[in-house]
């Protein structure tokens, strides 16, 4: 340090992480353009009415879905942290259903699909999926089986060059609208772990026709998402090529375990984003908010609430960051990606708590969109594998 030079930090000045190389950060900038842009207007409208499909279609033409596919099949080629980039931008829709129903064609279907699946199979599905122009869903929980996978009841029998399913599925994101699914079942019903296979099933013909003996057999109306459809799906004799089958018979719920790792990573990255747009929201609502002469946020005990609320987003932020860098690496780390979605999901409802509690009245109203918020990120803790089973698998990896 030169004699006389004096250091002071710059806490407004912009924070860049070792993960992200400039790329990542253009995307960053052109991606929120277009969510604050064209999405974050629509923000309440989509409460009561859906998010239309063609915003699927918008973010293919921008290439935001084919992020990290290959260019072969329409993708940019880009590597694992362009879908944490895409969780973060998409945080600033001002609506979590957007954001879920994406994430789960992004970053839960169609990865599968392009790692198991056949030449065919991605030209029929990871192609126009990559492109917006088909919707995918995915399919685990039904209603007698949700976080133990091995239970599922949805039976896959072969016949021929085919297999015949019957069984159900619930609490389905984007089930009302999908083109396809990537579906969990039993093809050996006396067997647990063993016997689960992976399909991809058309959902819908050409002309929007339901395939015969699939039905959505309801709409499921919800706490928080509004914006995204959620739909419990009944399978009646549906006919499937034994040819979209993903990956090995018997072998599903070792493909689908894998699957989880990366859906579980990248909403520990919406969770914390999630954070973030309600802490920035509030600070703004407490600079401004006066009261007995003053901000409100110039009084020690809402400071304190910031410091712990800005602390604990990151310490979730960089646990994500850091495990996040494993997987990208090669690296297969179930425990800390559990604990990762785990820590991030309870952080993003405590912030969600503590905004709520700041803002007071204001904040329980719908006219601030604070409380949309809340509701919103209280599925982080149930979606993608519950607390309690985030705490089991992390207890299970110390051998006890």
């Amino acid at each position: 340090m030169a004699t006389g030079t004096v250091i002071k930090p710059d806490h407004a000045a912009s924070r860049g992480h070792m993960l992200f190389t400039d790329e990542h950060d253009d995307l960053r900038d052109s991606m929120r353009s277009w969510v604050l842009g064209e999405l974050y207007p629509h923000r309440n409208e989509w409460e009561d009415t859906y998010f239309p499909d063609s915003i699927f279609q918008r973010a293919g033409e921008l290439g935001f879905i084919g992020l990290c596919f290959p260019e072969e099949y329409g993708g940019q080629g880009g590597d694992y942290y362009y879908s944490l980039v895409r969780a973060e931008a998409l945080s600033y829709s001002g609506n979590g259903g957007v954001n879920m129903g994406m994430a789960v064609h992004t970053d839960m279907v169609l990865p599968p699909i392009h790692l198991l699946g056949s030449e065919e199979l991605k030209q029929r599905y990871l192609v126009p999926g990559i492109q917006g122009e088909k919707i995918g869903c995915l399919g685990i929980t039904e209603p007698g089986a949700g976080s133990d996978v091995a239970g599922i009841r949805t039976k896959a029998i072969r016949d021929g060059d085919e297999y015949v399913i019957d069984g159900s599925k619930t609490f389905i994101t984007n089930g009302a609208r999908a083109d396809f699914i990537v579906l969990v079942t039993k093809t050996d019903p006396a067997a647990r772990h063993d016997g689960i296979t992976l399909f991809v099933v058309d959902l819908k013909d050409a002309e929007d026709n339901p395939t015969p003996g699939f039905s959505v057999a309801r709409k499921l109306e919800k706490m928080g998402m509004h914006s995204s459809d959620t739909a419990e799906l009944s399978f009646e004799g549906v006919r499937v090529p034994a040819a979209n089958m993903l990956g090995e018979e018997g072998k599903g719920f070792y493909h689908i375990s894998w699957e989880l790792q990366g859906e579980r990573l990248v909403a520990a990255a919406g969770a914390v984003a999630g954070a973030e747009r309600m802490f920035e929201k509030t600070l703004e609502y407490a600079r401004e908010r006066e009261a007995f002469g003053r901000p409100i946020g110039k009084f020690q005990a809402i400071r304190h609430k910031f410091a712990e609320m800005a602390t604990k987003i990151e310490t979730s932020k960089q646990l994500t960051y850091a495990t996040a860098w494993r997987f990208a690496n090669g690296e297969y780390p179930v425990r800390e990606i559990t604990m990762a979605k785990l820590h991030s999901s309870r952080i993003c409802c405590e912030v969600a708590d503590e905004c709520i509690q700041i803002m007071g009245g204001y904040g329980y109203m719908k006219e601030y969109e604070i409380e949309r918020s809340y509701r919103d990120s209280r599925l982080n803790r149930i979606g993608a594998g519950t607390d309690e089973i985030m705490l089991d698998v992390i207890g299970r990896s110390y051998g006890i």
